[in-house]
């Protein structure tokens, strides 16, 4: 998380968790009507109900169903959010440290490391949030 984000040794390493939901929560609540809240697990952020990014982390091979997408027993730490058209068809097929999810066919993971590129982070949010979002919320950005 070198570029951008300061939270890292750049050896594509283990990311902390808290700190990488410190960068993602500015990132998120910069766009408007956003709101954090804990999820099932992890921390999600959503627009008016619609969740379009969420962090956790797995340990452990838990939680199972995360590990098994993201192919990893962890430790680990895991950005999903949706993506449309073009892009994710992409982002589907790119290979690590991206991931499809079987769950949402609009859903990508990422892999979050210490080598995380946060600029792509911030611009791979924001246009999760304009896929959810209402579009005049989504015209805003």
């Amino acid at each position: 998380m070198d570029n951008a984000g300061g939270a890292g040794t750049g050896d594509g390493g283990a990311a902390d968790f808290d700190q990488v939901v410190e960068i993602l929560h500015a990132r998120a609540l910069a766009l408007p009507e956003v709101y954090s809240e804990p999820a099932w697990v992890g921390v999600r952020w959503r627009v008016r109900g619609r969740t379009f990014a969420h962090v956790l982390d797995i340990i452990g091979s838990h939680p199972p169903s995360y590990s098994k997408a993201a192919n990893t027993a962890g430790p680990a730490i895991v950005l999903m959010f949706r993506s449309a058209g073009d892009e994710l068809e992409a982002l589907r097929h790119a290979g690590t440290p991206f991931f499809p999810t079987p769950w949402r066919a609009d859903e990508i993971g990422l892999l979050i490391t210490t080598d995380t590129d946060w600029s792509e982070v911030t611009e791979l949010v924001t246009e999760s949030y304009r896929v959810l979002a209402p579009p005049t919320l989504g015209a805003r950005v």
